[in-house]
């Protein structure tokens, strides 16, 4: 676990020392550090979130898996599954490339390389969306369109964010905030003829989908966390509502309404005007969505570190370790140790780029070279770490597969 004050790591479903013995085996002859997905959890994973959906699909957040592998291996899983949420036109042009279809770009560009990639793959005959918010985007865009001979196919993004009085509750994103805005975008699409086509809506409600709402230690701020998120989400479904019905009165289709995250899977499903979810995080599942009220998924991605050095009693130092993840700086983008358990991070020196000292509690005894598992806050950006991912079921390795770093593949 992490020092006192940062949140502990979720205990696995089996004993905790029967899980940290299979984990060595599954490690044993190779070499440290490793990134490892257990594919039973991953599995197990995949299908409490469709569970958890309800009677929506859900489009996989590329963000949050980082690893073509896995996204064939989830695809294959369940045919509601389907598609795939990009973080980069171009990274939608590459997994075009790579054989995926129906990709949706879930942030805008206005970069010519990006939309030539996305032209690429358009004259393919695939399937591929981008996200615009604003007029001056949807000139950009059009022009690149009528350059690349091609008319691209274009989602308005939907702010979803609450103006609580005295709080921005949620993200900065699209300047689309309601009915007004809404229409007023979708006539600038219309206005650039055969270059653009309108044909969905996402809204993306990260203050529901991505907040944790029972942090140990929190005291009021997990109840009051609830009470916005409740809050929140009778807005933004209204809001959502609103622009859709909107939309369509005015002549658009709108085949495509995409909302949620991991987080928000049931309250997206019960907005009637959503006809997809998008997700991926849950199935890793980070340190990030250890605690939520509603939900809890089984830690499936880990990075295993080599001891290599004891510099005293109860101490022992492991190779590497620094990968923090992005946000706001905090405790809570640290990895964590994981196991054996009741390690610790030190204050003073956290998770560093070279080297990771931890605290050892009695009674755990870890020899230079022996493995130490730990998780990282977020899940993608675990992949930008490792070229391979070492995928394994019981004790047994079934693959070693290349992550976008492996592929030699980095979009941001």
């Amino acid at each position: 676990m992490a020092d006192a004050g940062a949140p502990a790591a979720t205990a696995p479903p089996e004993d905790a020392a029967g899980y940290y013995a299979r984990l060595r085996r599954v490690l044993a002859g190779h070499s440290l550090p490793a990134m490892l997905i257990d594919l039973d959890r991953l599995d197990a994973n995949a299908d409490a979130m469709l569970t958890r959906a309800g009677r929506l699909p859900i489009r996989l957040g590329t963000k949050s898996i980082r690893c073509t592998a896995v996204l064939r291996h989830v695809l294959a899983h369940s045919p509601r599954f389907a598609g795939l949420l990009c973080y980069s036109a171009r990274e939608a042009g590459w997994l075009a490339d790579q054989g995926f279809d129906d990709l949706l770009v879930a942030y805008p560009t206005v970069d010519a390389g990006d939309l030539a990639a996305a032209a690429q793959a358009l004259r393919d005959g695939k399937q591929l969306t981008l996200m615009v918010d604003s007029a001056e985007q949807c000139t950009l865009i059009a022009a690149q369109a009528r350059r690349n001979g091609v008319r691209y196919r274009v989602a308005i993004d939907l702010d979803m964010s609450s103006d609580v009085p005295g709080l921005w509750f949620g993200v900065r994103r699209s300047p689309v905030r309601d009915v007004t805005g809404a229409l007023a975008l979708a006539s600038a699409i219309r206005q650039q003829g055969d270059a653009l086509e309108l044909v969905g809506l996402m809204g993306y409600e990260a203050q529901i989908a991505g907040l944790q709402d029972r942090v140990p230690g929190a005291g009021l701020r997990n109840p009051v966390i609830r009470w916005l998120k409740t809050r929140s989400q009778r807005e933004v479904h209204a809001r959502r509502q609103a622009v859709v019905d909107a939309l369509r009165a005015a002549g658009h289709t709108l085949p495509l309404v995409n909302g949620g995250g991991t987080g928000s899977l049931e309250a997206t499903a019960a907005d009637a005007s959503v006809t997809e979810a998008a997700a991926g995080s849950g199935l890793y599942s980070p340190g990030l969505f250890d605690y939520f009220s509603h939900f809890r998924h089984a830690p499936a991605a880990f990075f295993a570190l080599p001891v290599v050095r004891r510099p005293g009693p109860g101490m022992v130092v492991c190779a590497g370790g620094g990968y923090v993840a992005s946000g706001p700086a905090g405790r809570d983008r640290l990895p964590r140790p994981y196991m054996p358990e009741g390690l610790q991070l030190l204050d003073d020196e956290g998770a560093g780029e070279v080297q990771t000292p931890l605290r050892v509690p009695p009674g755990v005894d870890l020899a230079l070279g022996e493995p130490v598992l730990f998780r990282h806050a977020k899940a993608g950006e675990l992949a930008e770490r490792f070229e391979y991912a070492l995928l394994f079921r019981g004790e047994q390795i079934v693959a070693q597969v290349p992550t976008y770093r492996g592929e030699m593949r980095s979009f941001f």
